[in-house]
């Protein structure tokens, strides 16, 4: 299968790697156009027919791998993308519902989405394809990683940045990492576009978004800017301030002597979020996130709720919880406010409220805030990336979010902002430290910045 001709040559180190290296590791952040489905489906395809196994290759979203792969025509040939990637000649069988393609040789390909990673079963998954990682649900490889190290499989992580999140710490760890190609190809690493095409595209963007919104998404898209300010983000100028501050440390710790609470964002058959944090006099250590999907059984996080408690020695608090919690869903015997009384948790409902007040709560409480750095990947992110969605046809945002999984991660975080007030206690006396590396301490911090401002609530 002669694929060479398909390869251009900034794409050639990347796909030498992932066909010639078993077990690979690959992440390429890379700007638009530079043809990363292109490649890792060419890549595939040649994977497929030199191991018998099951590949995957997942976006971000279920709904949306139909529109951007399956049924997408490439302009220039006007062939399907997937029918120049994988032949008919190659083909067994093709299911056009399940997007699904079975090889002669009995390899199998799929296209999935990382809102549904634990619906995924593979036992013989011998590789997977994240597009879009920057945008994708990061717990998504956490839970495919298993099979596909089993396996000895490949997995390849192909993006343009969306700020510091977890595909930004994942090009961070990879890059010294002697089993990953880490890779960042900008338009002028690869010389891909002429300038007039790139003065076209920021000319573009600036008239779409407006001087500065259309400058800060070519630098994101075209110059792989990890700095660049997302899109339609509810808290961007709040995380840039947080990071800018270094309000993100590993030395941030529980205060011996005072309860870690919890805030909650119940799904019934979405994503169950939540967060763990403690009241410093007027600040808060937010000390840990946890996302799981398709899950709303309180038992089911009780377990790993006392567990954490026994792990790091906290001092377990009240879980404030949505409004809804009250109600009983279809099925249950019990209510969750029960079940969690009866698992040993103190849940408290947060009373209902409108979203705008709350994230508007939300903007307020980030200036108080100092997250653990194990915060990063999930919760950090989560907050960076919830958005609204984009009115093609208005050329502007509308009022509501994009629902994926960032909006179960800023919904618990807005129960917490709408209930933490609730909360009298102080700091002890002669509290410990965290080891820091700066001379002031974080209460000092804390201390420091209640005394400028005047409190907002």
């Amino acid at each position: 299968m002669n694929v060479i001709r398909k390869i251009r040559w900034y794409q050639r180190s990347f796909h030498e790697y992932m066909v010639n290296t078993p077990g690979a590791r690959a992440i390429e952040i890379a700007h638009r156009r530079w043809g990363k489905d292109e490649i890792t489906l060419t890549a595939t395809c040649e994977l497929a027919h030199k191991r018998v196994g099951s590949y995957w290759h997942c976006l971000p979203e279920y709904a949306q791998a139909r529109k951007a792969l399956w049924t997408a025509v490439n302009p220039h040939t006007g062939k399907r993308r997937i029918d120049e990637a994988f032949p008919q000649a190659v083909r067994e069988s093709t299911n056009e519902q399940e997007m699904f393609i079975r090889f002669k040789n009995g390899s199998t390909w799929q296209l999935v989405g990382s809102d549904r990673y634990n619906a995924l079963v593979g036992a013989g998954v011998a590789g997977v394809v994240f597009s879009e990682w920057a945008l994708a649900n990061p717990s998504a490889w956490g839970y495919i990683r298993p099979m596909v190290e089993e396996n000895n499989g490949f997995a390849a992580f192909i993006t343009t940045p969306r700020g510091r999140n977890h595909a930004h710490s994942m090009y961070q760890m990879a890059k010294d990492n002697p089993r990953w190609f880490a890779e960042v190809s900008t338009v002028h690493d690869t010389g891909a576009l002429t300038p007039d095409q790139l003065d076209e595209s920021l000319k573009e963007y600036i008239a779409l978004y407006g001087e500065d919104l259309g400058q800060a998404q070519f630098d994101q898209e075209y110059e792989c800017s990890f700095n660049a300010a997302i899109l339609g983000a509810f808290y961007a100028r709040e995380m840039v301030k947080l990071r800018k501050e270094g309000r993100i440390s590993p030395n941030i710790k529980a205060v011996e002597g005072l309860p870690v609470h919890r805030a909650w964002d119940l799904g019934t058959r979405d994503d169950t979020s939540i967060w763990w944090f403690q009241v410093v006099g007027t600040g808060l250590h937010i000390l840990d996130c946890y996302s799981k999907p398709g899950e709303s059984d309180p038992e089911v996080f009780a377990e790993m709720i006392h567990a954490k408690n026994d792990e790091y020695g906290w001092i377990s608090g009240t879980d404030f919880v949505p409004h809804d919690a009250k109600q009983k869903h279809w099925g249950m015997k019990r209510g969750r406010i029960e079940t969690m009384l009866d698992c040993g948790l103190n849940p408290k409902v947060v009373p209902d409220h409108k979203k705008l007040d709350g994230i508007n709560a939300v903007r307020r409480t980030l200036s108080r805030c100092y997250f653990h750095s194990r915060c990063e990947e999930l919760g950090l992110a989560g907050l960076e990336q919830y958005r609204r969605e984009w009115d093609d046809s208005k050329k502007n945002f509308r009022a509501n979010e994009v629902h994926d999984w960032t909006s179960h991660i800023a919904d618990a975080f807005r129960y917490l902002a709408m209930s933490w007030q609730e909360i009298v206690e102080e700091v002890p006396q002669e509290p410990t430290p965290p080891a820091s590396q700066t001379q002031m301490t974080i209460h000092q911090m804390i201390a420091r910045n209640s005394r400028s401002r005047k409190s907002r609530y």
